[in-house]
């Protein structure tokens, strides 16, 4: 099971790598490690489970983040409006986006990241995915709002991006022009 221990902070270069393409077909021991992260994800948002094993809530995580450097990501997550998103995905790619951008309201977090950092993110408000799914089978995911700013985030992961690359630095809290906020 992996915990808080598996997961490498700011500072490792897995966080600062490109990722390398992942073979298709996968590998046993790959879709093992996209399960892996899915399974910390549901823990990690059980109360008494992250409680039990001292894991801090998250809702995507990339393989990077684990200093292992493929382009593998899992998100879990249920967006405001209730639709359920759980994925395991192998060499996702952002293939079309919005020029709208969005930004969390409350700014983001990261797992690899253990201190505070206030500033909006800009991000598109709107993406369309591509990638492999767990049973090798193509993927195309169209995604908005909440839902498109998790997917960027760990695609970011992939390409050696941490979110507060994306923070104004003279002005953390400046809104992006044409942006919505999303709470």
């Amino acid at each position: 099971m992996l915990t808080m221990k598996d997961i490498v902070r700011e500072g490792h270069p897995s966080l600062r790598e490109v990722a390398k393409d992942v073979d298709i077909p996968t590998t046993d021991e790959e879709i093992n490690l996209l399960h892996d992260m899915l399974t910390f994800l549901k823990n990690s948002q059980d109360e008494n489970t992250a409680e039990k094993y001292n894991l801090r809530p998250g809702v995507g995580l990339a393989a990077p983040q684990l200093g292992i450097s493929k382009r593998l990501i899992a998100v879990h997550f249920e967006d405001p409006k209730g639709k359920q998103y759980s994925y395991g995905l192998i060499n996702p790619r952002i293939i079309s986006h919005s020029v709208e951008k969005a930004y969390l309201a409350g700014g983001e977090g990261c797992l690899s990241v253990d201190r505070q950092v206030d500033g909006y993110v800009p991000r598109n408000a709107r993406v369309t995915i591509r990638a492999t799914d767990m049973n090798g089978d193509d993927l195309k995911l169209r995604l908005r709002d909440y839902a498109a700013i998790v997917f960027q985030h760990e695609i970011d992961h992939l390409n050696g991006l941490m979110f507060y690359d994306y923070i104004n630095k003279e002005n953390p809290f400046l809104a992006p022009e044409n942006a919505k906020a999303i709470q």
